[in-house]
């Protein structure tokens, strides 16, 4: 508005196509932003894009990724900011003794509608991820499955359940399957799955996402990713796709 005014355009006509008042502006005007509130503001931006991407983390999760984003903070400094504006984990506290958290809202529909099975490669594929306990910490799995195959085309692994987990096993079955348009993809309602990367991941590769219903008999068929993805490299000699340590990110 500063600059409009310099170019000579009255204040008054600012603020009435904008609809604010006039009295706010020129408090600003008297009393512009500090550096140490702009500190905060990128901070804060920097708190908020971690948490739509991932709205399933607390404020430690989302602490590092602010870091990871050039924007360095204390624990401290990120709870404050992040109650402060209500960004709460999606999974919350429990309500009630031994009640889980329900999942969250399915971002597809449910293409697949339990029949499981594909005239051809590439039609239908299936993710899930698996922890698994290692001497060092857990570990987290991320496979992709064809159906029509039942072969790994794809996986990731990782310290962390974060989105990327997720992103990267999909980029490495497209690296390994070329064209994948008009390739269902069904997974469950996991906030990974769920996630904003994710969801431009599989638009990037044309591909259609697809999402069971909440409910009995289970609407994605049981599978063991982790067995899967050893029997598969082992049997074709195939050294699989490049795997992060238990200390990097995906």
């Amino acid at each position: 508005m500063s600059e409009l005014a310099a170019d000579g355009i009255p204040v008054a006509v600012t603020c009435r196509v904008l609809k604010i008042a006039r009295q706010p502006f020129y408090r600003w005007l008297a009393r512009p932003v500090t550096s140490a509130e702009e500190v905060v503001a990128y901070r804060a931006n920097a708190l908020f894009d971690a948490h739509r991407d991932d709205p399933e983390f607390g404020y430690r999760f989302l602490v590092d990724e602010a870091r990871d984003a050039g924007q360095p903070m204390a624990d401290r400094t990120a709870w404050r900011i992040c109650s402060g504006n209500g960004w709460w984990s999606a999974f919350g506290k429990r309500k009630r003794r031994g009640k889980g958290g329900k999942p969250g809202p399915p971002v597809h529909d449910d293409l697949v509608q339990r029949d499981f099975t594909a005239d051809g490669p590439n039609r239908l594929w299936l993710a899930d991820i698996t922890e698994h306990h290692t001497a060092e910490g857990k570990l987290y799995l991320c496979a992709i499955k064809d159906v029509w195959s039942h072969r790994i085309v794809g996986y990731c692994i990782d310290s962390r359940m974060k989105s990327r987990l997720a992103v990267a096993a999909l980029d490495n079955a497209a690296a390994r399957r070329g064209d994948l348009a008009g390739c269902i993809l069904h997974t469950d309602r996991g906030s990974q799955f769920r996630s904003r990367k994710f969801v431009r991941a599989l638009n990037r590769h044309r591909m259609a996402g697809s999402m069971g219903r909440v409910g009995p008999p289970a609407t994605t068929p049981p599978w063991n990713p982790s067995s899967d993805c050893c029997r598969t490299t082992s049997s074709t000699g195939d050294p699989g796709p490049a795997v992060s340590n238990s200390g990097s990110r995906s």
